[in-house]
């Protein structure tokens, strides 16, 4: 699977950004999609996870300003991303893992990675 993600940019605290991401290469109802970002001097952290079936699991972090979707028709799942703060810079990623029926928030269960896109959030 290739993961092509976009969408980044600069805002200021309280604006919206979408990313996206678009898969290729196979099936994209064998996957489950996730997205992650890692600031900087801080780990890579999970935020936001979406199954086929459009189950979704968020960081408490994010829960209630953040949006994973699906568009399985065009292999595209997509993080909408409201009242951004500072603390959400950082460089954001989406991944896939093979769905058997679980959602993961853990990096260790995702088996494919797109390059990431710079999201900074100013003060």
């Amino acid at each position: 699977v290739q993961l092509q993600a976009s969408g980044g940019g600069l805002v200021e605290a309280g604006g919206s950004l979408r990313l996206s991401c678009a898969a290729s290469g196979r099936p994209f109802s064998m996957y489950g999609m996730g997205w992650f970002r890692q600031g900087p001097g801080k780990e890579r952290e999970f935020v936001a996870a979406a199954r086929w079936s459009g189950t979704t699991y968020y960081a408490d972090s994010v829960e209630g300003r953040f949006t994973i979707s699906r568009d399985n028709a065009k292999n595209t799942v997509y993080l909408q991303m409201n009242s951004l703060k500072p603390e959400d810079t950082a460089l954001y990623y989406c991944a896939a893992y093979r769905d058997h029926g679980y959602i993961y928030r853990q990096a260790s269960a995702y088996d494919y990675w797109g390059q990431g896109t710079q999201v900074t959030v100013s003060s």
